[in-house]
């Protein structure tokens, strides 16, 4: 069938409200959850883009609905939930890093069933995004991802996956249980340096690309924070350093680097041009407040990646 959307992702979006000053009761409103943040990243990069969620009927799912819209991302697939709240978290910074507090149990993206016109949307995508988190916010999600892969298999749809690992939703048994089918499937698998450590039990690069290959991932592509990226295509490994800037708040840049990365692919570039885009738009990202509201359009990354 021919493909209508670039890429859609299955998750929980949610309201943040992210400390401003260590230690202070201040706290600015925005957006986040994950698979939220890289469908905008992704959006805000050209591509055309869908996002099957779940709401409630409060203030908050208006919220989050009204910043899709705005961003260009499709949400005919965004049901509402009548008695399941929209789910919020807290970011709070200190000498550690940034720490998450959620209040997302119960939410309607947790006990959200996939329509058969949900499902037809991933089919229309040229590539489905999941995550750790779209997989562990509860046993009902989980289900309902295996069913969005089932859907996005049938239809020729490509799959990329983040690892976004969260020990406070689950435990790393758990996790591994759930994660690595998902791996095994995964056309480019997005995990993060910390996580493959914990789900792996290696700690080199090399090896942990490999251990993913073994697994299934047709490409890896891990990112490595302040070490940069190193990327495999299974034939060819490259490590690309990462760009030196002043970070202020991480929060989101794993998923801006993602959403980026596959929106760089639907518009043509190469898969190291993906990365080294992405790159640059995560570098931006983390030099603002939030996880949505820092996340460059593509001129602001041309800039950096001249100035580079």
């Amino acid at each position: 069938m021919g493909k209508g959307l670039d890429i859609v992702a299955v998750g929980e979006g949610m309201v943040e409200f992210n400390q401003t000053t260590p230690g202070q009761p201040h706290y600015l409103q925005g957006f986040g959850g994950d698979t939220s943040n890289a469908i905008i990243a992704a959006a805000r990069a050209g591509a055309h883009c869908a996002y099957v969620s779940a709401v409630g009927e409060d203030s908050f799912g208006q919220l989050l609905t009204q910043l899709w819209q705005s961003e260009g991302v499709d949400t005919a697939s965004v049901s509402q939930h009548a008695s399941a709240p929209t789910g919020l978290y807290f970011v709070t910074h200190g000498a550690a890093g940034h720490a998450f507090s959620y209040r997302r149990a119960g939410s309607a993206a947790a006990v959200m069933t996939l329509s058969d016109a949900q499902c037809d949307t991933i089919a229309q995508a040229r590539w489905l995004h999941l995550s750790g988190i779209s997989l562990a916010i509860s046993p009902h999600a989980h289900s309902q991802c295996q069913h969005a892969l089932r859907s996005a298999k049938a239809a020729g749809t490509q799959i990329s996956f983040d690892s976004n690992l969260r020990l406070k939703l689950w435990s790393l048994e758990a996790a591994r249980a759930a994660m690595l089918p998902v791996i095994a499937q995964t056309d480019v698998f997005l995990p993060s340096l910390d996580d493959v450590v914990a789900l792996s039990g290696l700690d080199n690069p090399e090896a942990i690309v490999q251990w993913s290959h073994d697994l299934g991932a047709r490409t890896v592509v891990l990112k490595m924070g302040s070490l940069g990226v190193l990327v495999s295509d299974g034939a060819q490994r490259t490590a690309i350093p990462a760009m030196q800037v002043q970070a202020i708040d991480a929060t989101g840049a794993g998923d801006c680097f993602g959403g980026n990365l596959l929106a760089r692919l639907c518009l043509g570039d190469t898969l190291l041009q993906a990365v080294r885009y992405a790159n640059a738009a995560a570098a931006i990202a983390v030099q603002g407040y939030g996880a949505v509201a820092p996340m460059p359009r593509p001129e602001a990354v041309y800039a950096a990646l001249q100035a580079s």
